[in-house]
């Protein structure tokens, strides 16, 4: 099959959640023999120059990098709010350039499947329906309005209702577009429900992001045992609010308890104001680390305090997969499908995360079996190229 994934984003550097669960189905569809093609907008925060991606990455598949602003402008998004009635976040990812650049990508080539990775590309649908006869894929990577809803309960004031207001015209932009598409591939059956719900009524078929059990290879050579670490992009809303909420609440009772455990922090683009809230003792930023799964695999447990957000964790499928005890939340563990005290720890206030995170520490046993089944688990509901491979036999059967 002739496979287009369409981006709102380079998908490389491949270390978020978006480029990961891009690049391991782009990676999944290229060794089952299809051919693939990524279009992505190469937008001013995310740049990335065609030269910079590994030739290794340019084997899976052809890049198509089209210069989209898409700036994120204060004036711009009150001139939004005073005067459109359309979301600020999709707007931004409107772009003269980009649909000529579609136009012609569709007009000198034949897709038997375009997938659409997530929601701020759906715009594009009418313009691709008249170039082309493919398959159109709404991959929803999470519920983007949820997402702002949950985010919205944990700001106050000003912020509150300017969130508030912007997540009912995401919702009201995402049941707009609810149908446009030919197919709907959720990345879990939670979303899909939602979708569903929601008015959807196009086939689907929910396809979790698969992980590379040749990348992720546990290693405890240089394990730092006990240690604390969290690892995720700290430019993400609900990033910033678990740490800080984590830190300021758990962290020091943690170390009082614990003064020689050390907290270890990683993540790119940390504003200056959450870098100074890693100032208490025993706390380590690290910033963005060279390798992920190095930095990983050299620590001991995972703390992912989330308290919003939508779709699937994939750092926690990847700590999992590295054999990682893991304490989070409910809605950290949404989509996965864990269980509590066999292969992750689920927490919802201070004193259970502070409760879980000691019980490992204490018991090397217990700390060892979570890690044991957390690896077990993924290698058997998660491997890439079972997902890719039934995700193929969809399209099969929708376009045969």
């Amino acid at each position: 099959m002739r496979i287009l994934q369409v981006t709102n984003k380079v998908p490389y550097p491949i270390k978020d959640g978006g480029a990961i669960a891009c690049m391991n189905l782009a990676r999944g569809f290229s060794l089952l023999g299809h051919k693939v093609t990524i279009l992505s907008m190469n937008t001013v925060k995310h740049q990335v120059k065609l030269e910079e991606i590994p030739e290794a990455i340019k084997d899976l598949a052809e890049f198509k990098l089209i210069k989209v602003p898409a700036r994120i402008s204060k004036i711009s998004a009150l001139i939004n709010l005073l005067f459109s009635k359309k979301p600020y976040n999709a707007v931004r990812f409107i772009s003269g350039p980009f649909k000529t650049g579609l136009k012609n990508l569709l007009q000198e080539n034949k897709f038997d499947i375009i997938q659409l990775e997530g929601l701020y590309v759906c715009p594009y649908i009418p313009l691709i329906r008249q170039y082309s006869s493919a398959k159109i894929v709404y991959r929803a990577h999470n519920i983007e309005h949820e997402i702002w809803e949950r985010t919205s309960e944990m700001a106050s004031g000003l912020v509150r209702i300017y969130l508030k207001i912007l997540s009912n015209r995401i919702k009201k932009f995402e049941k707009g577009l609810l149908n446009n598409y030919d197919l709907l591939v959720p990345i879990t059956e939670r979303d899909r429900a939602i979708l569903d719900e929601m008015g959807n009524t196009k086939p689907f078929h929910v396809s979790q992001t698969g992980i590379d059990s040749s990348v992720l290879i546990p290693n405890s050579k240089k394990l730092e045992h006990p240690s604390l670490f969290h690892i995720g992009s700290l430019e993400w809303t609900p990033n910033q609010e678990g740490l800080i909420w984590f830190i300021d609440n758990c962290w020091p009772a943690i170390h009082e308890k614990f003064p020689n455990l050390t907290f270890y922090i990683a993540g790119r683009n940390a504003p200056v104001w959450l870098q100074k809230k890693f100032g208490y003792p025993k706390i380590v930023f690290k910033g963005e680390v060279a390798d992920a799964y190095d930095f990983m695999n050299s620590k001991s447990i995972m703390a992912v305090p989330l308290f919003s957000g939508s779709g699937m964790r994939i750092k926690i499928i990847e700590g999992m997969a590295l054999g990682k005890p893991i304490v989070t939340t409910p809605i950290g563990t949404e989509g996965i499908s864990t269980t509590s005290g066999k292969n992750i720890l689920i927490a919802e206030t201070k004193t259970e995360f502070i409760d879980a995170i000691s019980k490992l520490i204490d018991d090397k046993e217990l700390f060892d079996k979570i890690g044991k089944n957390a690896i077990e688990y993924i290698h058997e509901k998660f491997d890439n190229i079972t997902t890719a491979s039934a995700l193929v036999e969809f399209y099969k059967m929708q376009t045969s």
